[in-house]
């Protein structure tokens, strides 16, 4: 019987523009992820994914909706409730120059954590942790005497890993951890993450606009599309065959980047604007098989098989060329 670590109830978030308009990034968003798992959540840019690792680690608030971490509601305590749940739940950022403190040597920012929330350990025990998990995301102690502008893209998301894991999380973040750095890197990183998930039976939310970066290292992967969350199952099913139409649509995508697809392209038009979202199913301004039903009546997630839901009124009906 799988555990659930989070759940997500009926979660809204909204910001304002420039023009002061109300930008819906997170619509009426449910989901449970389960102890071990790594869940994948993807979609394009602007689709509230990030958003949603955001709430997760109390980086921004929820509007309206329920956050719930190992049955305790987290959205709704204040910042000294939370205070206790800070070293269980921790966030690898996307960027690795601008996420870590450029003043400070790579020890000193390993072992802060360790003064603020494990105040039992010496300084000495801080210093052997730090070089340890230095070692463990594959750099050696010699790295906590250097600053983060001496090291590599590679090398400083490592740092921001180890940083991750040193309070020992339960719960990790990824935001596109691997977006910023070469092709080259990009799978030594997702190998790393992939070890130490298993190495310190971490819980992952693994966030990324590339499908198959995502279906490589996750269980379950969730599809967003302005907000909503539009498909969700276990990996293995979706990549059978996927039930929703913007699935499908990413899925020939990155065939089609792989030299594996067809040339033309799966989807017309642009995202519609969060500002400015259509009525009925969001994504059927863009969908090739859009009928009457869905301008009118937006879709709920249905479970199409144990562990797989799609948000269509007619999943499975037409395949993408």
């Amino acid at each position: 019987m799988k555990k659930e670590l989070i759940r997500i109830e009926h979660v809204t978030k909204d910001f304002r523009d420039s023009n002061r308009r109300r930008v819906r990034a997170v619509d009426d968003l449910s989901l449970s992820i389960y102890e071990g798992e790594t869940f994948g959540l993807v979609g394009e840019s602007g689709c509230g994914k990030s958003t949603t690792g955001n709430l997760l680690v109390r980086l921004l608030k929820a509007n309206q909706g329920k956050i719930f971490y190992k049955g305790t509601e987290i959205s709704g305590i204040s910042e000294r409730e939370f205070a206790k749940y800070r070293r269980e739940i921790q966030m690898v950022f996307q960027d690795p120059y601008g996420s870590i403190n450029p003043r400070k040597k790579i020890g000193w920012l390993l072992e802060e954590p360790l003064k603020i929330h494990r105040k039992d350990l010496s300084a000495e025990e801080r210093r052997r942790m730090a070089e340890r998990m230095l070692e463990v995301v594959g750099l050696d102690k010699s790295f906590g005497r250097r600053y983060p502008k001496a090291l590599s893209g590679g090398q400083r998301q490592r740092v921001s890993i180890a940083l991750a894991l040193i309070l020992n999380p339960s719960f990790v973040v990824a935001d596109e951890p691997v977006s910023a750095l070469d092709v080259s890197i990009q799978a030594q990183i997702l190998n790393l993450l992939a070890s130490l998930k298993k190495e310190f039976s971490l819980t992952l939310l693994f966030i990324s606009h590339d499908l198959n970066v995502v279906s490589y290292l996750s269980d379950r992967i969730g599809i967003m599309y302005l907000g909503n969350l539009v498909e969700v199952g276990r990996v293995e099913l979706i990549e059978r065959g996927a039930a929703h139409p913007y699935t499908r649509a990413l899925f020939s995508a990155s065939e089609r980047e792989s030299g594996r697809g067809p040339d033309e392209p799966v989807l017309t038009g642009d995202v519609p604007s969060p500002s400015d979202p259509p009525a009925g199913c969001p994504f059927h301004t863009r969908c090739p098989y859009c009928q009457e039903v869905c301008r009118r009546e937006k879709p709920v997630l249905r479970e199409i098989e144990e562990g797989w839901s799609a948000a269509c009124h007619f999943p499975f009906s037409v395949e993408l060329p």
